[in-house]
């Protein structure tokens, strides 16, 4: 097996990421390529959206506290966001795991831990176009040999 990285965009110029695990880059590309096709948008050539894209580590602690906050930041953190209940705590993907053991240590135990792909900039879309979007990023995610699809679309706000 190995590891594939596809790039491309969506309707709306909506930068997408999919990383998939395959021992058949033919048939994989392939899928990749219909479904991009399908859907209204178009795979790029390696490096199309990836520039777009910062890899971090993405450690998600329950709450909100002022403790947490700090714990997160003298572990290491970079950045954090803390809204919703939890608190998203970014770090560099050097430093993921000694902040992720750093916290449980200190008896925070993360709700999930991963490294990721962020946007440096997110695009939102006119309503006719986030079916479109939501429908590509589902057929991919529905794909055997996708491992994650990265995208930079903000949804927030919109009903789905």
């Amino acid at each position: 097996f190995e590891e594939v990285t596809y790039e491309g965009y969506g309707p709306g110029g909506v930068a997408i990421m999919v990383v998939v695990l395959t021992d058949n880059r033919n048939r994989t590309a392939g899928e990749v390529r219909r479904v991009f096709d399908r859907s209204g948008g178009s795979l790029g050539a390696a490096g199309s959206v990836a520039w777009q894209f910062h890899r971090k580590g993405l450690i998600v602690l329950e709450g909100t506290s002022d403790q947490i906050i700090e714990a997160a930041i003298e572990c290491g953190a970079e950045d954090f966001d803390a809204s919703g209940g939890v608190t998203e705590v970014y770090v560099e993907p050097a430093q993921f795991f000694q902040v992720k053991e750093a916290l449980e240590k200190r008896g925070i135990a993360p709700q999930s831990a991963e490294l990721t792909m962020l946007p440096q900039n997110t695009v939102r879309l006119p309503e006719d176009k986030v079916q479109q979007v939501m429908r590509l990023l589902e057929n991919l995610e529905d794909l055997d040999d996708i491992q994650n699809v990265y995208s930079n679309v903000d949804l927030s706000g919109v009903s789905t």
